[in-house]
C-alpha cells in the first residue's frame, strides 16, 4: 500500500471513530459504484427520526489551498449524489429513510488528524 492510500485508510478510520463517538452507527465504508465511491455510510438516530449519512472524507496536509470541503466541486458532489443512490437502491431497509450528506475535513498528520465534522454539507440537489 502505498503512503497516500495508507494515509488515506487511517484519515478515514479516524473520522469513523469520531463519528461513532458522537453516536452515529457505522453502516458501510469505501464502497465503489460505477461513477463514484461512498467513504463512509452511517445512520444517526441521534434525533427523534432516523437518517442516513453519506459521508466524504478530505484530508489536506495544509490549509494552503483551502479546506477539504472547498475541494467537492459540483461533479463530486453529482457522482456522491449518484452513488448514494445506487447504495439506498441495494439496500431496501434503508430506502425510505431521509439522507444527507456530510463532510469530515482532515488536517495535519494522517494518524492523529484534526477533524471538522460539517453536518450537511451539501444537499443532492445542490
Amino acid at each position: 500500500m502505498n503512503d497516500r492510500r495508507r494515509d488515506g485508510a487511517a484519515v478515514e478510520r479516524a473520522a469513523a471513530a469520531h463519528l461513532q463517538a458522537a453516536g452515529l452507527r457505522p453502516l458501510a465504508a469505501n464502497i465503489g459504484f460505477r461513477g463514484g465511491e461512498l467513504d463512509l455510510v452511517m445512520l444517526d438516530a441521534r434525533g427523534a427520526s432516523r437518517v442516513v449519512v453519506f459521508v466524504e472524507v478530505r484530508h489536506r496536509r495544509t490549509a494552503a489551498f483551502g479546506g477539504g470541503a472547498a475541494s467537492i466541486d459540483a461533479g463530486k458532489r453529482r457522482r456522491l449524489v449518484l452513488a448514494a443512490q445506487q447504495f439506498l437502491m441495494r439496500e431496501r431497509g434503508l430506502r425510505d429513510l431521509p439522507c444527507r450528506f456530510d463532510v469530515v475535513e482532515a488536517s495535519g498528520d494522517a494518524d492523529a488528524p484534526t477533524l471538522r465534522w460539517i453536518e450537511d454539507a451539501f444537499r443532492a440537489d445542490d
